[in-house]
């Protein structure tokens, strides 16, 4: 602001011009100062309230972008196809997201990439501007002190290259903004680029390109891309000044894209838009031309940023900064993802690869449902129910193409990564919840189809034969496959009783119940059989197993942490441990066992471990709420203050393990609120403890639902009495319908670690 002040009073002053006017005008000129400055201080004033009411200052896209998190900071728009941002490396499994926080160089600027996943992919078409004299291989080392970014916008001085550069982004186009510092601006850009696994990947995952000039300001261009899975992608580059001359650079001898520099005039600035399209140039050029017709930066951050605006205020939530930063950070990494990649004309390519016409003009993907049908799709019935009927008709749209709802989604195509149909679920509670918009006879349709017609995935009439997934015959993830295939079963049942098939719906309850076929009686703890009936022998219940990495009989875990995954019967569960006591001091050793692990290969995503327990993997998401279940709340308030405090903090390596598309920050949501999903489908939440002392959801029709913490302290962490609507609550439940009907959730909180509901 005193910069400001003095450019003010410089202004003022050469209006002044001699020093005989001066001297005349002293007392004209030093009340146009003093107005000047009142202005000034009035509108910055009027400015930093502004900012300080606007939820977005809490967001931090930072957090996660080190460690195992996978996020990254570029420009993103709500479920947008596009997320501009930093590339600071491409191989390994550490830039599944294409970038990392401690990195000291930039490698360029790419369009798109993924949020938080355990596989990298993405990371296409590299832009890297520079002027001056350009370094040999165009990296850039940075200011960390220049980078920033927020919903919607990410900014950055590249110190080797001269340029200062931001981005921003539409759902379908992304804008490029470079001042140059020196003369001979160029850019830099790398056809080839993406994530990947390994540099002999990347030096091979363009299987096909096709790049076209179409004039001095146009690039188009097809390519056809493999690594986790193989898609097509055709794209637009419109430059706001034309280029005057290009080189082709010489890449690998297996690159199939090309690499190329383009030169321009002495430009202090170039602006550039780029869309993306899966189904054609025209489709490219469709998009920019109905999203970004006009080269206004500044409208379009605008615009991106009063959209993330209107979805995060949703909440609003009492706390700390740290707390805020930690609740809308993790609502903004909830909305990055599932994208609608249909053009603006509805236009899209399905999973068989055709091109089709979305009969609800969009078509959602990115869906790892393994993660998120846990708590991220329930939290979309409550904060944005307007997109659940889009995301559900997308699935069933894929399962209609397809033959089988989706498993693990990118961008349209199947990877077939992780277990379980987990389609399902999210499906049939949209359908249970009654979400217009949604054929439930269609939607079961699809859900039958996927749990009873043999699939490259599942060979169900194994499933129904022996009533498990033999070890002998299926060699990886046996045990976890029918534990989390059951479920899927319970969520078919639920629908087939809704819609009056009763003999489906014993059919499905009936397979619901087949993870007793793996509990073991005497480890008390889910163990894989034969083919013979046989017990896995030798038995090591802390062995970790990762398909394809090492092997083994659970999916990124081991016995002590798949045995509590039968989300659909917790009440058969502790009957089967012998009782409320029993079955909680099982838990106690869950959480008090030395966070050992027996493990070959890689098993990387099993971290933020308390004992056994692991927060940093999506099937110990449910875990500390079983003890609400089972009578012992304390311990529920007591393991929810430890995760949050250890495991989620406002900082780069903030996060325990893979964002995963939001899920992990769907449970931190969740649970700041003081109730999970542990059967999403069922439409009950299990009360917890609240972990701020208040936050409102604005919900359709006007209504609100506000959850108090009263007393809430460091000391008093534990839940005295819980009423819903100054009505005392008996049972550790809400449900979904007297959430969306408003209201106030009150929790006393208080010191004293006594049980208030058995």
């Amino acid at each position: 602001m005193v910069i400001e002040i003095f450019n003010v009073y410089t202004s003022i002053q050469k209006l002044f011009t001699d020093e005989t006017h001066l001297k005349t005008n002293y007392f004209r000129m030093k009340k146009y100062v003093i107005i000047a400055i009142v202005l000034v201080f009035a509108q910055t004033s009027c400015s930093d309230k502004k900012e300080l009411s606007s939820v977005l200052q809490y967001v931090d896209p930072f957090v996660g972008t080190t460690y195992t998190g996978h996020t990254f900071p570029g420009a993103a728009y709500p479920l947008g196809m596009m997320q501009p941002g930093p590339q600071t490396g491409n191989f390994e499994w550490k830039y599944c997201a294409g970038y990392k926080y401690e990195d000291p160089l930039i490698w360029g600027f790419t369009q798109n990439r993924l949020n938080g996943t355990g596989i990298p992919d993405m990371g296409d078409i590299l832009m890297m501007p520079f002027s001056g004299t350009p370094r040999g291989d165009f990296r850039s080392a940075f200011s960390k002190e220049s980078e920033k970014a927020s919903p919607g916008y990410y900014a950055v001085a590249l110190e080797d290259n001269s340029v200062d550069v931001e981005l921003t982004t539409t759902p379908h186009v992304a804008i490029h903004r470079y001042r140059f510092k020196k003369e001979n601006p160029a850019v830099y850009i790398d056809f080839q680029s993406g994530n990947t696994s390994s540099e002999d990947l990347y030096n091979t995952r363009v299987l096909y390109a096709d790049i076209k000039v179409e004039d001095r300001q146009t690039i188009g261009g097809k390519m056809r891309v493999r690594h986790w899975v193989e898609r097509d992608m055709f794209f637009v580059i419109h430059f706001n000044k034309p280029f005057v001359s290009a080189d082709t650079l010489l890449g690998d001898p297996r690159n199939k894209a090309p690499k190329i520099v383009y030169h321009f005039d002495n430009e202090k600035e170039l602006n550039i838009k780029v869309a993306i399209s899966m189904v054609s140039v025209e489709g490219a050029r469709k998009n920019m031309e109905a999203e970004l017709s006009h080269w206004d930066f500044d409208k379009v951050r605008k615009d991106a940023e009063d959209t993330w605006e209107e979805l995060l205020s949703r909440a609003i939530v009492e706390g700390s900064i740290e707390q805020k930063k930690n609740f809308y950070t993790s609502m903004y990494h909830l909305f990055i993802q599932p994208n609608n990649i249909a053009d603006v004309d509805g236009q899209y390519r399905g999973a068989n690869d055709s091109v089709a016409l979305s009969p609800i003009g969009k078509y959602y993907s990115t869906f790892s449902l393994w993660d998120t049908f846990r708590a991220a799709h329930p939290l979309y019935t409550i904060l944005s129910p307007e997109i659940v009927p889009d995301m559900v008709n997308s699935m069933l749209l894929h399962a209609e193409t397809y033959g089988y709802l989706p498993i693990w989604a990118l961008w349209g195509k199947e990877s077939y990564v992780m277990i379980g149909n987990h389609g399902v679920p999210p499906v049939v509670e949209a359908c249970l919840k009654d979400f217009p918009g949604v054929d439930q006879e269609r939607a079961y349709q699809a859900v039958k189809k996927s749990l009873t017609e043999r699939h490259r995935k599942y060979d169900w009439n194994m499933y129904d034969h022996y009533g498990y997934f033999p070890f002998d015959l299926v060699k990886e993830e046996s045990a976890s496959r029918t534990l989390e295939c059951g479920y899927d079963d319970y969520c078919a049942a639920l629908l087939a009783k809704k819609l009056g098939k009763e003999e489906d719906y014993e059919f499905f309850m009936k397979r619901s119940n087949y993870w007793k076929n793996l509990f073991d009686p005497e480890s008390k703890l889910a163990r894989a059989k034969d083919s013979k009936g046989q017990w896995r022998t030798p038995f090591d219940k802390y062995h970790l197993s990762h398909a394809g990495t090492a092997g083994g009989d659970y999916t990124e875990g081991n016995a002590w942490q798949y045995t509590w995954h039968v989300l659909q019967d917790v009440d058969g569960l502790i009957e089967a441990m012998g009782g409320n006591e029993a079955f909680t001091t099982k838990l106690d050793s869950l959480f008090v066992l030395d966070a050992q692990v027996e493990q070959e290969g890689f098993t990387g995503d099993v971290t933020g471990l308390i004992g056994q327990y692991a927060q940093g993997n999506e099937p110990s998401h449910h875990v500390v709420y079983l003890y609400s279940l089972a009578g012992k709340r304390e311990r529920t308030a007591e393991l929810v203050r430890d995760v949050f405090d250890r495991f989620y903090k406002p900082k780069p390596d903030g996060l325990c393990g893979n964002d995963d598309c939001g899920q992990m920050s769907a449970w931190y949501l969740f649970s700041a609120m003081g109730f999970y999903p542990v059967n999403p489908a069922s439409g009950e939440y299990v009360l917890g403890a609240p972990q701020l002392p208040k936050v409102t959801l604005k919900l359709p029709e006007g209504k609100t639902f506000t959850v108090i913490a009263n007393n809430l302290s460091e000391a008093n962490k534990y839940v005295k009495s819980v009423k819903l609507n100054n009505v005392e609550i008996t049972n550790p439940i809400i449900t979904f319908a007297q959430i969306v009907e408003g209201g106030t959730l009150t929790f006393e909180m208080d010191s004293s670690s006594r049980r208030i509901i058995d």
